[in-house]
């Protein structure tokens, strides 16, 4: 029977040990479309053998997160049913705004960052360990999302792909070379990018496909693209997909882009403060809630 199949594919850094995860997640997933619409969610939450994480971030860092440091946090945020006017002035603040200045900088002129030691210099040179495919760890991290996506592009299935930060390139890697070198004539449903960097020129530069012109330098196995960013997410700069990626639609490979980016707010605490950029805070949004709902609910699917 055909199904519909939520992968999730996580940012960077270390994480809990995958079924962990993949719980703390779902959690937080199901909470977002029950903030939209309950029976959806109710439905939804019947189904979690449909939702698949894909667990790239120990064979990238070899090592995990103790689960303990987020569940009081993540437990936190589930009762909080919104940002809360110091969350909202926080995310607006100068401080953030001169950081996106900062990065908008360096985004223009990488080089700067070897003037710069220490999180930014840090941060990019283990995206750049992705991108120089190192030991060839970006081929082995992608062939994580190819496993899960090889035998649904077989089937009549239903694909979402929910791609975070560091993993909407995984992703967007992963479906330009299931496009054009392995040639799987089907395509998912629904790409939903949250707190994606895809808009920044250092990554855009240094993408699958870019070396090209035409179809040939983008997926084409992508129906509907969504993107997600919160207000103070540094990471999601430059977040107009549509623009950014306009020729996808000129050249008729994909159905939409879609950016959701205003009035969106990520109010996830940790010890360390308001945290725009977390995938859980990311996750419980209303806003990806209802992206979630209806595509779920937007095929007349005969269950299992």
């Amino acid at each position: 029977m055909t199904q519909r199949h939520i992968l999730f594919v996580p940012g960077k850094n270390p994480k809990p040990p995958a079924a962990q995860h993949k719980s703390l997640l779902w959690r937080t997933l199901i909470e977002g479309v029950r903030r939209v619409d309950p029976d959806v969610a109710n439905n939804l939450s019947q189904h979690p053998d449909n939702f698949k994480l894909i667990a790239w971030n120990y064979l990238y860092y070899k090592t995990v997160k103790d689960i303990n440091r987020d569940l009081p946090w993540i437990d936190a945020l589930i009762n909080k049913h919104g940002p809360s006017e110091l969350d909202i002035k926080e995310a607006k603040s100068s401080h953030k705004i001169f950081h996106q200045i900062i990065y908008n900088i360096f985004d223009h002129f990488p080089f700067l960052l070897n003037f710069f030691p220490g999180v930014l210099k840090a941060t990019a040179d283990e995206i750049n360990r992705y991108f120089n495919n190192k030991n060839n760890i970006a081929c082995e991290v992608r062939e994580q999302l190819k496993k899960e996506l090889r035998p649904l592009f077989d089937s009549t299935d239903k694909i979402l792909v929910i791609a975070h930060s560091m993993g909407s390139i995984i992703a967007y890697d992963t479906l330009w070379e299931l496009s054009h070198l392995e040639n799987h004539p089907n395509k998912i449903d629904l790409f939903l990018t949250i707190g994606s960097p895809l808009g920044m020129n250092y990554v855009q530069r240094r993408l699958m496909g870019n070396p090209y012109a035409g179809k040939k330098k983008y997926p084409i196995n992508i129906k509907n693209w969504v993107n997600i960013s919160s207000t103070g997410d540094i990471t999601a700069l430059n977040h107009i997909f549509a623009n950014d990626f306009s020729e996808m639609r000129k050249l008729n490979i994909i159905d939409s882009i879609e950016d959701h980016c205003e009035g969106i707010f990520n109010f996830f605490h940790n010890e360390d403060g308001l945290n725009c950029h977390r995938s859980y805070g990311y996750l419980v949004n209303p806003a990806i809630g209802k992206v979630i709902a209806d595509w779920w609910q937007s095929y007349n699917i005969s269950e299992k």
